[in-house]
């Protein structure tokens, strides 16, 4: 078995040669095996970096600095991540405190002002906001007021709009919608078969609804969400172990589907590591193995009544096995439509007679 440290180098070299999700599978095999190396969670948070998994960059970062306060880089992959989930002021605090542990670093310098113009773009937005809402003081001539008021046409707020995106594991879906400090009574989410239906609903607002119809099938009693203070994270079980290529479902991406689920009465081909078995070779070892079985007596006919039972149809299978029962061994029918409907009675052989049993 390889070590963690064996594993570690594989995922830097998968890594460098762009094989991200190998890099982050190997790197999950090394923490199996040394959970408390700061190092290597650090490293895994940039692979999930490259493949837009900012939610676990962000939990393999925080877990890096709690096992390393002064790790400059998990501040670094922290900082990056929040970014791109938007989340510009924890971003900017985790760059801080990571160019502080690293002096002259030009990428913490160059993030952190990307944040101020960023959080400087908020505040615009809101103050700009808050003038469009704030009402003027009114004119002495309430006259003149009223027939501007009429011919000034009422402003349509815009419908509100939140970022989703969405990363698979084997068995499920995590969809992120993000949006900040939503109250959770706020929130209605409903999962279908193959549709999530999501509605926020805010006062002063037109409600937010994303209805998708998902690429896959879901387990609809076994999904669940969570609003949080910055999103809502919400987990789709997969009805069936396929890749989606997609959140939603399209046309162009449902051909993919049909490789991977099978169809009618069709069972899907799976590969199998067992041997495939060479039924002629079988046949012929069987057909020697009974000439060399030499049976004579009950034997013999013991087997020829066993192989009339294994080959038979399910109407001898059950004649044979009642007429021998009901005759305590002595009539062996293969007619069910003769044994069906009757009790078999006990046939002795000559020179015997039948006796019932005393318990």
């Amino acid at each position: 078995m390889a070590s963690w440290s064996d594993l570690e180098s594989k995922a830097k070299e998968a890594f460098i040669d762009d094989h991200f999700e190998l890099s982050v599978d190997l790197y999950t095999q090394a923490l199996s095996l040394n959970p408390s190396h700061a190092e290597l969670f650090a490293d895994r948070a940039q692979a999930n970096i490259k493949l837009n998994n900012f939610t676990e960059a962000v939990a393999d970062a925080n877990r890096a600095i709690e096992l390393d306060p002064a790790m400059a880089k998990a501040y670094l992959r922290k900082g990056t991540a929040c970014i791109k989930l938007e989340e510009y002021q924890t971003a900017k605090a985790a760059l801080e405190k990571g160019s502080s542990l690293a002096s002259g670093d030009s990428r913490f310098i160059n993030l952190i002002n990307e944040c101020n113009d960023k959080i400087a773009e908020e505040i615009s937005e809101l103050t700009s906001m808050d003038s469009v809402t704030h009402k003027t003081d009114e004119p002495a001539n309430s006259e003149v007021d009223n027939s501007l008021s009429d011919q000034v046409p009422a402003v349509a707020l815009p419908k509100p709009s939140y970022r989703h995106e969405f990363y698979q594991k084997p068995d499920e879906v995590v969809v992120t919608v993000f949006a900040k400090g939503l109250p959770a009574d706020s929130v209605t989410i409903e999962f279908g078969e193959q549709i999530l239906s999501v509605t926020i609903e805010k006062p002063g607002e037109d409600a937010f609804v994303f209805q998708p119809r998902l690429f896959g099938k879901i387990v609809p009693a076994k999904c669940k969400y969570q609003v949080l203070s910055t999103k809502i994270e919400i987990r789709l079980v997969k009805a069936d172990n396929i890749h989606w290529t997609s959140l939603e479902f399209s046309k162009s991406t449902s051909v993919a589907r049909v490789t991977n689920v099978s169809s009618g009465t069709q069972r899907p081909a799976y590969p199998s590591s067992k041997p495939k078995k060479d039924w002629d070779k079988l046949e012929a070892q069987v057909k020697k193995e009974e000439k060399e079985d030499k049976l004579d007596g009950d034997a013999a006919l013991n087997k020829f009544f066993r192989e009339i039972y294994q080959s038979a149809d399910e109407d001898t299978r059950r004649a044979m096995s009642k007429s021998f029962v009901e005759s305590n061994g002595t009539v062996l029918s293969t007619d069910w439509k003769d044994v069906g409907s009757k009790k078999i009675e006990g046939s002795p052989p000559d020179g015997m007679e039948m006796k019932k049993w005393e318990y």
